[in-house]
């Protein structure tokens, strides 16, 4: 596989317009302006993240997973790394989530088995 075209976020921010409209989703750059009358929520939605990054947006709909392939043959290059999102494995709070949950299962498992061997 060749290494994808790099592109800064200011560089992708220019493709803003109907005839040349790009949007960034996951750090990968797509150029979607001859999809924009075969997107069926509209060239609407399109024309609002045209030259943005919109990959909450993106997520946030609950895109298919025919609809995730489909839009590899857009790709046309990736943001250049210094301009990459930060991705964390683990926020605080799941981190937190985690650690609670654990310890309730781990309390739990302890209560049943003093119950068990109480009987």
């Amino acid at each position: 596989m060749s290494a994808l075209t790099q592109y800064s976020r200011a560089e992708v921010a220019k493709h803003n317009t109907q005839q040349d409209l790009w949007f960034v989703i996951d750090d990968k750059v797509y150029d979607v302006t001859k999809f924009q009358n075969e997107h069926p929520g509209g060239e609407e939605v399109l024309f609002e993240a045209a030259g943005k990054d919109s990959t909450n947006e993106f997520n946030d709909v609950g895109h298919s997973t025919d609809a995730k392939q489909q839009m590899k043959q857009y790709l046309v290059g990736e943001i250049i790394e210094s301009e990459r999102t930060k991705k964390t494995k683990e926020t605080d709070c799941q981190r937190m989530a985690i650690i609670i949950g654990s310890a309730t299962a781990l309390g739990l498992g302890l209560v049943l088995i003093y119950k068990a061997l109480k009987k």
